[in-house]
């Protein structure tokens, strides 16, 4: 699903950097659970499977395997398609943008113009990370997820799909604010894919200091980020006593109301 600053001084200050390349924080409870938190890029590249051996090891010597949602089980985000035109619904240099975007990406625009704002900016993030040679079987979610399977390790969910498919209903005027987000910055976009992809082809352990060139703000960002890392830290620290690998989007890990800060606090 599925991520957040402009131009973000990223630390990575809940504890010392990790030996590993991926980037990832260790964090440890009052109640004696640890948590390894993983930042996840959704979609990959086929240059990033298999998994890190690292990664692998913190996966089997684990309680359990913590995501978003498990996207191995069917998932429909199925939406209505009775809304006005988006050429209504945008400005009119946006629904230019839009135009620009669909016939770039190869994607249909009738069938996405009647949709919720939401689905329409999901179809097209989709289109642009499938462009840039991304694809979701080699997304660190499927990858690990598919490796606790295999390992007879419980996966566990946060939050699940119906969880999601409420919160992007929930985004203001039918989603239009997340399609005019993903329309402004494209090529931010592009960058970030690029960035993090990056961080998982990477041989070195990450510097303390990671830069990302954007993100969300204001209302969205609170709806999608902060309340969610609010959420997720509720959720983690009523675990049982445990060693957990967490594995989320990585715009989750930096910058303001991080769950690695949250967590912290916690202690």
């Amino acid at each position: 699903m599925i991520k957040t600053f402009r131009r973000l001084a990223v630390l990575m200050g809940l504890a010392s950097p990790l030996a590993c390349a991926y980037p990832a924080y260790d964090a440890q409870m009052p109640n004696g659970s640890q948590f390894h938190l993983v930042g996840s890029i959704h979609m990959g590249t086929r240059r990033m499977s298999p998994l890190p051996s690292a990664l692998l090891k913190q996966i089997e010597n684990s309680d359990g395997l913590i995501v978003e949602v498990d996207i191995t089980k069917p998932i429909s985000f199925n939406s209505p398609d009775d809304y006005p035109h988006l050429e209504q619904r945008l400005s009119s240099a946006e629904y230019q943008a839009l135009i620009e975007r669909c016939h770039s990406l190869g994607l249909d625009i009738d069938s996405i113009v009647y949709k919720p704002g939401w689905h329409a900016a999901l179809a097209l993030q989709a289109m642009q990370a499938s462009h840039n040679g991304l694809h979701s079987e080699y997304g660190i979610d499927y990858q690990v997820i598919q490796a606790a399977y295999n390992m007879d390790i419980p996966v566990i969910e946060l939050e699940g799909a119906d969880r999601q498919m409420q919160l992007l209903t929930q985004i203001p005027n039918n989603g239009i604010p997340l399609l005019q987000d993903s329309l402004a910055h494209w090529q931010d976009n592009d960058e970030i894919m690029q960035i993090m992809i990056d961080w998982w082809l990477a041989e070195k352990t990450k510097p303390q200091e990671l830069n990302l060139p954007y993100g969300m703000s204001g209302d969205l960002y609170n709806l999608l980020i902060t309340g969610r890392n609010t959420l997720w830290n509720q959720q983690l620290t009523a675990y049982p006593k445990g060693k957990y690998v967490v594995v989320v989007g990585a715009l989750h890990l930096y910058g303001d109301n991080n769950l690695p800060d949250l967590l912290n606090a916690s202690r």
